[in-house]
């Protein structure tokens, strides 16, 4: 049990490193959560600290997942409740991300988990993730929003793993597509004040990033 709590907790901490507030603090002197959407994620990161910074904040981000989920859950000095390799890799990326979006190493205001959880599917099922990256940036040159690309790639997940293990023949294990039905309701809680935007249409757009435009 103390093998598993390790691997839990070393996850919640790797996803808690606070990227975009320690990049804002070294390149601009400011917390990236009290300018722009006040939101510690490689988006505010984009707006905030300029597109180098944001793109090294979300590569970071999404690394966090990624070593979670592959080398994290690969710990062993002793026995773990259950020998799932699977079952392990998705908890190490769930904290991972629950570290990401709620820091300890910040008053538990950090990101919205999309860019960990990105790097967690590339650990788990990589043709799911870049499956869901086509949808987001589609959404996101179509809308230029951020917040509903994030939302519309996230809901697409569970229904891409079925497609995948369904129609084209490409296993996805029970426990990944038991737990990409929950993701979209994370990602959409964590979006919650984006949405309450999006209805009163208010939402900010990046309007260079919208390049299917009506004539």
């Amino acid at each position: 049990m103390l093998n598993f709590l390790v691997i839990l907790v070393l996850s919640y901490l790797t996803g808690s490193f606070p990227t975009s507030i320690i990049v804002g603090k070294l390149t601009k002197g400011i917390d990236v959560r009290e300018h722009g959407s006040g939101n510690a994620g490689g988006t505010n990161a984009f707006r905030v600290l300029g597109w180098k910074a944001g793109l090294f904040v979300s590569l970071v981000d999404i690394a966090k997942g990624t070593f979670a989920t592959l080398v994290i859950s690969r710990i062993r000095f002793g026995t773990l409740p259950f020998e799932n390799p699977a079952l392990l890799m998705v908890l190490a990326g769930i904290f991972a991300i629950v570290g990401h979006t709620y820091t300890i190493f910040a008053g538990f205001k950090g990101g919205k988990g999309v860019a960990t959880g990105a790097g967690m599917l590339i650990g788990l099922f990589p043709y799911a993730l870049l499956t869901c990256l086509v949808i987001f940036a589609l959404t996101l040159f179509s809308t230029g929003l951020v917040s509903l690309s994030s939302i519309t790639a996230a809901v697409s997940l569970p229904v891409v793993l079925f497609i995948f293990n369904r129609f084209l023949s490409v296993s996805v294990d029970p426990v990944l597509m038991i737990v990409s039905i929950f993701i979209p309701f994370f990602i959409i809680y964590t979006h919650r004040a984006n949405i309450k935007r999006l209805i009163r249409g208010e939402e900010k757009a990046f309007e260079k990033l919208k390049i299917f435009r009506r004539s």
